[in-house]
């Protein structure tokens, strides 16, 4: 250890990864299970989410052991290096060498409000018979906006925000995608009294007219970004909805954080219910664990609990065929969130 100690205090790089197989001085002290030497690495400045050429950091490599402790330190340690970049503001996500990589430098629609607000949807089902939403985004490359084996998340979503509030409900949802789970909020008895959905993708709102969504008794579709009408009189004059969720594509966890801050002036009253799609770094177990930690945190900071379920998703590869993965864990930690009792 002293040796170690020596070589950092000399200028050792500890960002440096070998050419053959990317493992950093941190991936190895995982792979030795040496909680010790974890823990000086990290408060020397290792880079506690960098990625081998499996794809796999050193928090992997410590759940890979079961080692509870190890995998503990480095996932604290990303919780505190991004909510300290997210205090300093300096930088966004996506420019941050050390924070999470949730999504490249993109220029698509698939990494940009704008381009995707311009971009073409396909709608249409697979070969399974899974309803699906489609942006392509180059000549080789599908990414799917949302695909049908959300259905069961949504079910539980539903379920868990309605639970125990007497309707009918005021219901605000940010993000149509293939309409499932504002198709489960009108499935309530009795339906929402008032049912706004905000969405401003032009493809998905024509296929919202076919649908008739335009015709239904209490819905109320605004045209635009969120970031346009959350304070506008169409949201604020409602005085407050029963239940609140966001699902939208291409976009960060910058611009979720930024709907958490309107959460107090959209929710009615303690009872009251916030969830969002949690699928930020959800291709990665110490990245999803990170997230949803954060989340939790900032929640808080806007006088909100979170709690959080375990959701089972079906591990069946057709959800995917040739479109690019946006979730591959197999359980979703399902946030529903409501003010804090400051009594």
């Amino acid at each position: 250890m002293e040796t170690i100690q020596m070589a950092i205090e000399i200028g050792a790089p500890l960002w440096y990864q070998n050419e053959e197989e990317g493992i950093s001085a941190l991936h190895a002290a995982a792979y030795m299970q040496n909680e010790e030497l974890v823990q000086l690495l990290l408060k020397k400045g290792a880079i506690w989410n960098a990625a081998d050429n499996m794809k796999n950091t050193a928090g992997d490599i410590a759940l890979s052991f079961n080692n509870a402790r190890i995998y503990t330190l480095i996932r604290d340690a990303g919780i505190r290096a991004e909510m300290l970049q997210s205090l300093l503001g300096s930088r966004s996500v996506e420019d941050s060498s050390s924070n999470l990589v949730i999504r490249a430098q993109d220029e698509t629609g698939a990494g940009s409000t704008e381009e995707f607000l311009k971009s073409k949807l396909r709608y249409t089902k697979d070969a399974h018979g899974q309803e699906i939403c489609m942006l392509k985004i180059n000549d080789d490359e599908e990414v799917g906006v949302m695909m049908g084996w959300e259905r069961g998340i949504m079910q539980e979503t539903v379920k868990k925000t309605t639970a125990g509030l007497e309707g009918p409900l005021k219901v605000l949802n940010v993000g149509y995608g293939l309409g499932i789970i504002d198709g489960l909020f009108q499935s309530l008895d009795p339906p929402p009294t008032q049912h706004v959905i905000i969405e401003a993708h032009p493809d998905v709102l024509a296929h919202m007219r076919e649908q008739g969504w335009y015709e239904k008794p209490g819905v109320k579709i605004l045209e635009a970004k969120w970031q346009d009408v959350i304070e506008s009189e169409d949201i604020l004059g409602v005085g407050g909805f029963d239940v609140v969720y966001t699902d939208t594509f291409s976009e960060d966890y910058a611009q979720l954080k930024e709907f958490f801050q309107h959460l107090p002036d959209l929710l009615a009253g303690p009872e009251s219910r916030f969830s969002f799609f949690n699928g930020l770094g959800a291709t990665n177990p110490l990245f999803y664990d990170v997230y949803t930690h954060i989340a939790e945190l900032h929640l808080a900071d806007v006088g909100l609990d979170a709690q959080w379920s375990d959701v089972e998703i079906s591990s069946e590869d057709d959800h995917w065929g040739a479109t690019r993965e946006y979730f591959s864990l197999p359980i979703y930690r399902l946030p529903v969130a409501v003010m804090k009792d400051l009594s």
